[in-house]
């Protein structure tokens, strides 16, 4: 029996733009998805920079209006990989022609946004997926499997950190990074270790939060300076639902990181360790173990975790970074289906979109804040 066909349409060809794209081609030799993905149009800035990047990444058509794009009745899904302060339009657009919607994080500048966009998705009753692929990551299922197993007992502290270097050159010019209406770390790179951290161990109670702009001012291209009001680094301690406490940080000037997405999880039974730069491992210790023999032993990801076998029959041969956004495309695609839940819709976006703003509330306030 033939599968139903489900076109796409792509805006933004940059980084996550080639990541969906990878991740379709992927998941389609390695899943059996419910439909046949045709890569239809990709939109871009330019007419020319469209139909290059079309070609490279295999869509069958290239354009520079995506309005146009999100309005073509063959195109059943939009995927949104446009800078930050333009996800809401777009999303919204889209949303509003009767597409489905996968969106890269963050979800919007502003929770009211956010609601926003959630809302319409809902009222229309399209589908959504937020682009949160580290959670696709097999040994993060394990890590939470393991908690709520009790393996390590009942959990009393959390400490993690998202900080990449991207942002350290202070001559670089003022980019949509450092806009308040789209920028600033906590919402880039402290979103994911804010959803990790629920991820993990469940809702987030209340927030005292520290953000600090360590570059006061950038290259504004017309040979000034623009103040930068945005967090170039941002802190928060965290008490969990649960009773346990905890911290995250969040850095994009963290000289020489390239992808530190880490987490300590620590129970009255045993600890959990856990790196993205080597982020087929997870790193367990238990006080059960045998006194003198006691340490954190490795666990390597393997076709025990799935669906790491999908990719690998072998274990410590590892799976990468764009194999976790082909697991994301695959679960997504089954939500379309109808055959599981949307794994991070819009209104997930949302809840991480306002634990962002509450941390940075609580900065200003210098106060804790609740989250809710």
């Amino acid at each position: 029996m033939s599968k139903p066909a489900l076109r796409i349409g792509l805006i933004g060809s940059g980084f996550m733009g080639k990541a969906h794209a990878f991740a379709y081609g992927t998941a389609a030799k390695v899943f059996d998805l419910p439909f046949e993905v045709e890569l239809h149009t990709l939109a871009d800035a330019s007419l020319d920079l469209a139909q290059r990047a079309a070609s490279a990444l295999g869509f069958a058509h290239a354009t520079s209006d995506w309005r146009a794009m999100v309005a073509d009745p063959a195109i059943d899904v939009v995927h949104v990989t446009a800078p930050n302060a333009f996800h809401k339009e777009m999303s919204l657009a889209a949303v509003a022609a009767g597409k489905h919607v996968h969106c890269e994080k963050p979800l919007a500048p502003r929770a009211s946004d956010a609601r926003e966009m959630a809302e319409a998705a809902e009222a229309r009753g399209v589908k959504t997926q937020l682009g949160f692929n580290y959670l696709c990551n097999p040994m993060l299922a394990l890590a939470r499997e393991m908690i709520q197993a009790g393996e390590l007992g009942e959990i009393r502290s959390y400490r993690g950190i998202h900080a990449e270097d991207y942002m350290t050159d202070a001559s670089a010019p003022f980019s949509f990074r450092n806009d308040p209406v789209g920028g600033g770390v906590m919402a880039d790179l402290g979103s994911h270790a804010l959803a990790t951290a629920e991820f993990l161990l469940g809702p987030i109670a209340r927030v005292m939060g520290d953000a600090v702009t360590a570059i006061p001012a950038r290259p504004d291209g017309q040979g000034g300076m623009r103040p930068v009001t945005t967090d170039d680094v941002a802190r928060a301690f965290l008490r969990f639902e649960s009773g346990a406490s905890g911290s995250v940080e969040a850095s994009w000037i963290a000289m020489g990181r390239k992808m530190q997405h880490d987490f300590e999880v620590y129970g009255s039974k045993g600890a959990l360790l856990f790196t993205q730069e080597r982020f087929n491992e997870l790193h367990f210790y238990s006080a059960d173990d045998v006194r003198g023999r006691q340490g954190f032993r490795r666990i390597e990801a393997g076709p025990a975790h799935a669906p790491y076998g999908r990719f690998c029959v072998a274990p410590g041969h590892q799976i990468g970074f764009n194999d976790l956004k082909a697991i994301e495309m695959a679960g997504f695609l089954d939500a379309l289906a109808g055959t599981a839940p949307e794994p991070f819709n819009f209104r997930k976006g949302l809840r991480i979109q306002e634990l962002v703003e509450t941390v940075l509330a609580s900065s200003r306030e210098e106060r804790w804040r609740e989250t809710t």
